[in-house]
């Protein structure tokens, strides 16, 4: 028993079968909107989604390993190599096995990669105002959210 004396099977009772009840689903509709607004923000410049997110972890902290993007985005490195391939195709990053450890192949951007942040500068102004939460909800929902993966991570 937990949760003032109810044990498992009570709790089970409290939660709602109703679709609009959900968090899932809450969650889900709103990402899908979100990554639905972003889209032709990003054809403009030529991504996609994931790619976008990629190049926010270059563009924050540089030559970055395959590795440390793919935890910085939550993404297995099966996932993460073909989008990585993309962006080198596309002229926008460069690969190449670190020196000092072969295994560790290490992501940095190319002078096109860097010169696409300005054009990309307008995006997360765009999406906020899309959005229409006031700071304080932005970083309360970010707070949230971020301890909802963590705790559903666990």
């Amino acid at each position: 028993m937990d949760r003032a004396g109810a044990s498992a099977a009570d709790r089970t009772q409290d939660f709602s079968m109703l679709l609009d009840d959900q968090l899932c689903f809450a969650l889900y509709a709103a990402s899908r909107a979100v990554t639905n607004r972003y889209r032709p923000l990003l054809d403009e410049l030529g991504l996609t989604y994931p790619q976008y997110l990629a190049l926010l972890v270059l563009w924050e902290r540089g030559p970055t390993p395959v590795g440390d993007i793919g935890t910085a985005l939550h993404l297995d490195y099966g996932t993460l190599t073909p989008l990585v391939k993309r962006l080198e195709a596309a002229g926008l990053v460069r690969r190449e096995r670190r020196p000092d450890d072969e295994r560790t192949v290490q992501v940095s951007l190319t002078e096109a990669g860097v010169a696409l942040r300005e054009r990309a500068t307008t995006v997360p102004s765009s999406i906020g105002n899309a959005m229409g939460l006031t700071p304080t909800e932005s970083d309360d929902t970010k707070r949230v959210l971020r301890r909802l993966t963590a705790n559903v991570s666990a």
